[in-house]
């Protein structure tokens, strides 16, 4: 079966983009600049990712919204009852042991949800949803839809320079804020939101539309293009995780590092898939946790690498790179990966066989990067 194509393809092939198959798509990886200009120039002014392969997904009740929170209640951790309008959660599907099953965006808006999750995921997903849908509720995927993020310290005066139209003043509109909005005469959704650590924007536009918008923020001065090469080096600086890496169905969100996502009415009602084994974790400590991971002396450490406690001698294992490369802010290598407990204090000395020469690797804090979230 050929890969899907989102309605950026040909702007992309037009740029020089360097295409790769990923979750059943033909995405841009990279642009003539590299990835490491792409990653730089985002953490200093402005970034513009195609992230339409990622499926978005509204929720229709006949009226009766409290049917969508209900539905979601039994599939996450998540106090729907707390998703006030024109805001966002970060949220999970969990399994009965605790694991995830996938990480999205639950989203309120004109009184509905939506949410936003993982392309690599969205089979299971929807199919997921509709086992549990129920005769209240009903979902649409918009496959009428693109997704583009605008990311960076520059997003809200390139969307400022571009004449956005919205309900309230950008320096009112704060991290995980979703509103309508117009752009370039076209209705779209907007949330301050992303998956690189900065303050940035998620645009949900309008497969007519997203094209000429996207010319539009791509002639920007201060706009640069970037794929997903250098939106996999960003959240790996921004310690933010990515399902089938530091997420999966054998590992939970307290190991994860993600407890905040576990709502206080969930924790202390129980009532969440999972709860047993993640209250147990959460009360009495994960036996291993995500940890940065700073090689020394230059060389990678990459996906699946096996940690070893720094003893001379001593081959117990204690860990695993679960996303590994080079980190361009901080011009050097670096890695996320989970390590047993007792290791996991930022300093300790552990050490990766690499190519069948050990490196030795420093436990760090996460962020690597400091987020820059706009907290308003």
């Amino acid at each position: 079966m050929d890969n899907r194509k989102t309605a950026l393809f040909d702007f992309h092939v037009a740029a020089g983009a360097r295409m790769v198959p990923f979750a059943g798509w033909d995405m841009p990886v990279q642009y003539p600049a590299g990835i490491k200009a792409e990653h730089l120039a985002t953490r200093s002014t402005c970034g513009l990712f195609d992230v339409s392969h990622m499926v978005q997904i509204s929720f229709d009740t006949s009226g009766d919204d409290s049917a969508a929170d209900a539905l979601l209640a039994k599939l996450t951790p998540t106090d729907l009852g707390q998703i006030g309008e024109g805001r966002v959660r970060y949220s999970m599907f969990l399994d009965d042991n605790g694991g995830v099953l996938d990480d999205l965006m639950i989203a309120r808006l004109d009184g509905r949800l939506q949410l936003v999750a993982n392309a690599g995921r969205a089979d299971h997903d929807i199919a997921h949803l509709k086992a549990h849908l129920g005769d209240n509720v009903s979902m649409t995927v918009h496959d009428d839809l693109s997704l583009i993020a605008l990311q960076g310290p520059k997003a809200a005066i390139v969307l400022g320079d571009l004449g956005i139209e919205l309900d309230v003043d950008m320096a009112d509109f704060a991290f995980m804020d979703i509103r309508h909005a117009t752009l370039m005469g076209t209705k779209v959704t907007l949330t301050r939101s992303g998956y690189t650590g900065e303050d940035g924007f998620e645009i949900s536009i309008p497969n007519a539309a997203v094209v000429e918008i996207t010319n539009a923020l791509a002639a920007h001065n201060d706009v640069h293009l970037v794929g997903l090469g250098a939106r996999d080096t960003l959240r790996m600086e921004a310690g933010l995780p990515l399902w089938g890496h530091e997420l999966s169905e054998t590992i939970n969100p307290v190991e994860a590092g993600l407890g905040f996502a576990l709502s206080k009415r969930r924790r202390d009602a129980g009532d969440f898939p999972g709860a047993t084994h993640i209250l147990a974790d959460l009360n009495n400590g994960p036996t291993r946790k995500l940890v940065g991971l700073l090689p020394e002396g230059g060389r990678p450490v990459r996906d699946g690498t096996i940690l070893k406690h720094d003893d001379e001698g001593d081959e117990t294992e204690i860990g695993f790179v679960s996303s590994g490369g080079f980190a361009p802010s901080l011009d050097a290598p670096a890695a996320i990966g989970f390590v047993s407990a007792e290791y996991a204090q930022s300093g300790t000395r552990l050490m990766a066989d690499t190519r069948g020469k050990p490196t030795p690797i420093i436990v760090a804090d996460l962020p690597l990067v400091p987020h820059r979230f706009y907290r308003g």
